[in-house]
């Protein structure tokens, strides 16, 4: 499995981390922002398919900021992607 860290921008938290594994998401987990609802995603997110996960949290905003924190999880996923590509 492979490990990686996004800083996320225009939002309460501060770090971003998660593990992939074939495609699959582990251990998400968020430094920062509302500590209960993010606990929430990282726990259903668990095992979940990386790509649909970008499906379905992609453009989620908060508060009229244009973004949220699980719109960010999907910019660090996307890179990771990328990266494991």
């Amino acid at each position: 499995m492979n490990y990686y860290s996004y800083t996320p921008q225009g939002v309460c938290s501060r770090r971003i981390t998660f593990g992939l594994e074939d495609g699959k998401l582990h251990d998400v987990k968020f430094e920062g922002g509302c500590n209960g609802n993010l606990k929430a995603i990282g726990k259903l997110l668990e095992g979940a398919d990386a790509l649909d996960t970008v499906k379905i949290l992609e453009g989620n905003e908060c508060g009229g900021k244009g973004t949220s924190c699980a719109d960010q999880l999907t910019i660090g996923i996307k890179r990771a992607l990328a990266h494991e590509g």
